[in-house]
């Protein structure tokens, strides 16, 4: 049975995050980070654990993660890694939106963030652009695919897309 939370979905770098913290000051919904979930439970960086396990160790804590949400955690507002998508009981969490933007827009987007130089450090996937890039176009089919919503991100105000995503799930 689907649970009664918002699930933001995109690639890495896309604003997750903080559209997951806008959302949660205009609802009475916790926001909940699942990196910030795996990073607690391992005590430990998600740059490190890609580093010293690799990626099958990390989808592996994904996967226990997303148990986690689907037997614990109902009324929330969930922000996704951006390979989250793949474990199988992804759709049951709540409803799904896409957070749609090009990958350059993405790009863009960290690069203009004042702490860019940080949010592209502790982007394991992003150190390699063009590999980054041909991440992004593989997944895009599948956030198309398994999203309830979707709500275009490029170059809009986190308060418009907040907006949109209200007016959408009521």
């Amino acid at each position: 049975m689907k649970k009664d939370n918002i699930i933001l979905m995109g690639f890495m770098g896309v604003g997750k995050g903080t559209i997951a913290r806008a959302l949660a000051k205009h609802s009475s919904r916790f926001a909940v980070d699942t990196d910030d979930l795996i990073e607690s439970l391992q005590n430990r960086r998600i740059k490190t654990i890609f580093a010293k396990e690799g990626e099958e160790y990390f989808r592996n804590l994904e996967q226990e993660c997303s148990n986690w949400i689907e037997k614990s955690v109902n009324n929330s507002i969930i922000s996704v890694g951006g390979g989250f998508f793949k474990r199988p009981n992804f759709k049951n969490l709540g409803t799904i939106i896409y957070l749609q933007s090009s990958f350059d827009g993405i790009i863009h987007r960290i690069k203009s963030a004042p702490n860019a130089k940080n949010k592209l450090k502790k982007r394991p996937l992003l150190q390699d652009l063009k590999e980054a890039k041909k991440l992004f176009k593989l997944r895009v089919p599948s956030y198309e695919a398994v999203a309830d919503i979707v709500i275009d991100v490029e170059n809009k105000k986190t308060d418009d897309i907040v907006k949109e995503i209200l007016k959408k799930i009521k």
